[in-house]
């Protein structure tokens, strides 16, 4: 297999990570311990490396975070940061809040949130983000699986959330004020002048941390929890991958209750002492431009469907000052070569792909700043990482060869468990390969080129979304007796959502059902698992002996259809 896209050079300039395979050969992850405190004293805790770690070392009066909606802006220090983590961390333990009960955070992209997140953290308590656009199901699904006790939200946000189905709920914390006296104001229950001593609940490296919900083909969304030990890689990547330096302004676009937004939005750039962007409210190309001028912000993570959008905006560039920038990187979906040549030509900058998981914690194979981009590619296995094109046999394939994307197990970043599903646990392994479900194959220069799912995963603008789980919800609705979904190629958002549907008789094929159906799998699930294409069938492709619906024939057939097209 061969790359049809020119190679792209480096620019020169120093990187945190200059010597690829120099480093490949020597690295062990062993190596980044001495840049934590914890080396040192034996006490482990992520929020006091991200925060607090900075004040004791002389960097509170540093910016932490800038954020910005709108004509609105707030900005924290280190110290104010320290302060307010602090502060709600003591009002959740004064109050019953201990080690390793699951906290769950449901805000929208504000400092509240940022704050909520490591303040659960610092007193031992397993974090849940939530994103801001689920509704009830989604909501529910996720917190009943993990026996939240805690919910931290606020009062526009708490009407989706399900709380008399939620057995396990004992507080609700919000970050408004409230006349009902069932809810804990955190407002009224905090006071600004007040400073907070001895906090922070010590920890074991191996101790649960955060939990985030992944989909899976078949199944509800399965709760994947990383321990305090993803600290050795978040920060080793956002120095090497990132390339952050401590006076660089970054901005990671994705919101903490996806992994992303919480590993490379939250720690790695924390861990690295760099400002941190939020931004507020949804997606404008203006307003992305302007948050980039206004904050100047030096290094950005974004992922290929905002490329895309901002690609159909380039005439916008014109209208601001982009200088700021130094470094680009992608993730979530393969990085078209398009997009890449974009950003040379309108930005001039390359941007750089990376691949990793939910499951995987941080980054895993990258397009470091220093080295060639192979448009097409995600890169190679960044040093201390070893990955193979293995069968499904678990033996490993040649150079060239398609085959599953296999890394050998043992980061720091890996996974600790998936959440009460031990079985679940194990099958992403075989002998000491961890699988990522990926289709791939590897060049003779170890880059590695993405060619698919081994599985019926729908990635949709960055997001993974579970078939079962939309069509779940799809056959809830009383039009509907049959559904598969699949994923179906799309410019600008990798894939869409497509839905196939038999009726149950008595209904008939309209444009005004197929909306109802489209709004019902909206509000009852989320925004982004809503099909939005809904295509009536008399019956759905089976197998024979097993009746299991056959969604790659319903795959095919749409490519063949996009093709003749």
């Amino acid at each position: 297999m061969t790359n049809k896209f020119i190679h792209l050079p480096p620019t020169e300039g120093e990187y945190q990570l200059s010597h690829y395979e120099g480093t490949r050969d020597v690295f062990s992850w062993e190596s980044v311990h001495a840049q934590f405190s914890w080396n040192k004293t034996g006490k482990v805790n992520m929020a006091y490396e991200c925060i607090d770690r900075h004040v004791d070392d002389g960097y509170g009066d540093k910016t932490a975070l800038i954020y910005i909606e709108g004509t609105k802006r707030e900005e924290l220090t280190f110290h104010e940061l320290k302060k307010r983590t602090d502060q709600l961390a003591a009002l959740l333990k004064s109050r019953g809040v201990k080690k390793g009960d699951r906290v769950f955070v449901f805000l929208t992209k504000h400092p509240d949130c940022y704050v909520a997140v490591l303040a659960s953290i610092k007193i031992g308590a397993i974090v849940g983000p939530l994103f801001e656009a689920f509704m009830e199901e989604a909501i529910y699904d996720r917190m009943y699986d993990c026996e939240a006790s805690v919910l931290i939200t606020n009062s526009e946000l708490l009407e989706r959330v399900p709380v008399n189905k939620l057995p396990h709920l004992k507080s609700i914390y919000i970050t408004d004020e409230s006349e009902d006296e069932s809810l804990l104001s955190i407002p009224k229950l905090t006071s600004n002048d007040t400073e907070i001593a001895d906090v922070i609940e010590w920890v074991d490296l191996n101790d649960g941390m955060i939990i985030h919900y992944t989909s899976g083909s078949t199944g509800k969304p399965k709760g994947v929890l990383h321990a305090h030990r993803v600290m050795v890689q978040q920060y080793q990547t956002g120095k090497w991958v990132l390339d952050l330096r401590d006076d660089d302004i970054y901005w990671c676009t994705a919101h903490p209750g996806w992994v992303t937004g919480s590993s490379y939005g939250i720690f790695a750039p924390w861990l690295n002492r760099a400002t941190i962007v939020v931004h507020g409210g949804r997606f404008a190309a203006e307003e992305w431009f302007d948050v980039i001028e206004q904050a100047g912000v030096t290094v950005w993570y974004s992922a290929p469907t905002a490329f895309r959008l901002l690609m159909d905006k380039t005439e916008l560039v014109k209208n601001y000052n982009l200088s700021s920038l130094r470094h680009i990187l992608s993730v979530g979906e393969p990085l078209n070569p398009e997009v890449i040549t974009w950003g040379v030509e309108t930005l001039n900058l390359r941007i750089h792909d990376t691949w990793w998981m939910t499951e995987t914690g941080g980054q895993l194979i990258v397009n470091l700043p220093s080295q060639t981009i192979k448009p097409g590619s995600m890169g190679r296995p960044l040093p201390g990482i070893q990955a193979a094109i293995i069968d499904h046999q678990g033996n490993e394939l040649k150079r060239g060869e398609l085959g599953l994307l296999a890394i050998k197990k043992g980061w720091p970043s890996m996974m600790k468990e998936i959440w009460k599903n031990e079985e679940k646990y194990h099958s992403y392994f075989i002998h000491d390969w961890y699988l990522s479900g990926d289709l791939a194959y590897m060049d003779e220069e170890g880059y590695v080129f993405f060619q698919g799912r081994d599985d019926d995963m729908i990635n949709s603008s960055g997001e993974r979304i579970g078939p079962f789980e939309v069509e779940s919800k799809l056959i809830e609705h009383p039009a509907v007796l049959e559904a598969a979904v699949i994923g179906k190629p799309d410019p600008v958002r990798g894939e869409i959502v497509k839905a196939f549907i038999v009726l149950v008789g008595g209904y008939t094929d309209n444009p005004k059902l197929k909306k109802e159906i489209q709004t019902f799998v909206r509000y009852k699930l989320s925004a982004h698992s809503m099909p939005r294409e809904i295509e009536v069938l008399d019956e759905l492709p089976k197998t024979q002996i097993s009746g299991k619906i056959l969604r790659r024939e319903l795959k095919r057939k749409e490519i063949e259809k996009l093709v003749v097209n």
